[in-house]
């Protein structure tokens, strides 16, 4: 794929006498992508272990995953009946996790818990890496696998009657649905967009990056739609360029979103929509 050029409409609403004057966003346009091929779907080509995940493998390197070293731990919480034992798997030393997948999971040595959290403390984190299993009693509730702290491959959770409640595929933090694309450096592999998907819709955090790895939009998909607000950023000195707010609600019909703020690059305030409300009231 050839360089991504990201189009973005750049639009100062038109203040006639008050807010509700104004000229509406062309939201169609906004962070949009233009590639001269397709996006490719190929969150799983790498994935490894597609089948559900067991504890005990045959003739392997003990508590070895994905070529990491990891170490054995568990976790107890509840009482009686009700107790439930977690079994995993943590890297023997640590790695930081993808800063770009919204949930990490990581064991608290301190509380002795499993934490999701990208707010990871590193004198107490022990960072999952492999297999997993959630038992209360002798019931499996849960299994999967992690990837430096991210769900990866085959995920399913049952109820106490062993009925299976859920399903769910993963890539290193991202649902395997996902749509990615990479700059035309193979070698380097530089993502340049991904579009997280989850049952067919847009569902996440969507990210697109300039070439030098920095962010050139941050946004979220709730339901195939766009909500909360995109951020984007200027090439150089990761600065703000703009930001448009969508309905924090995607089955909001009667929101309409609108830009917030716009900076030049050298990051002075140009637009500011609060505060040309105020100028006309």
């Amino acid at each position: 794929m050839k360089y991504v050029l990201i189009t973005l409409l750049l639009f100062i609403p038109i203040i006639s006498n008050a807010q509700d004057n104004m000229e509406p966003v062309d939201t169609d346009r906004l962070f949009e992508i233009n590639y001269e091929s397709p996006l490719t779907i190929d969150l799983g080509e790498e994935d490894e272990d597609d089948e559900p995940v067991e504890l005990k493998k045959k003739k392997r390197k003990k508590n070895v995953f994905y070529g990491i070293k990891t170490k054995k731990g568990f976790a107890r919480s509840g009482f009686g009946d009700d107790q439930v034992i977690e079994l995993f798997y943590y890297l023997k030393e640590f790695q930081e996790p993808d800063p770009y997948v919204r949930n990490t999971y990581w064991y608290d040595f301190k509380k002795r818990k499993i934490v999701n959290s990208r707010n990871i403390n590193k004198k107490y984190a022990g960072i999952l890496h492999g297999p997993y299993a959630k038992m209360m009693g002798n019931q499996l509730i849960e299994e999967g696998i992690f990837y430096k702290g991210t769900k990866h491959g085959r995920w399913m959770r049952f109820n106490k009657y062993d009925i299976l409640q859920e399903k769910k595929k993963w890539y290193k933090g991202w649902p395997k649905e996902s749509k990615v694309a990479y700059y035309e450096d193979q070698e380097a592999r530089k993502m340049r967009e991904i579009i997280p998907v989850h049952y067919g819709e847009k569902d996440g955090e969507y990210y697109a990056f300039h070439e030098n790895g920095q962010i050139a939009v941050i946004g979220e998909y709730k339901f195939d739609y766009k909500i909360g607000l995109w951020r984007e950023y200027y090439l150089q000195r990761n600065r703000r360029k703009r930001e448009v707010q969508y309905p924090e609600d995607p089955f909001e019909n009667e929101f309409t979103p609108f830009i917030t703020k716009e900076w030049n690059e050298d990051g002075e305030v140009i637009y500011d929509r609060e505060k040309e409300v105020k100028s006309w009231k």
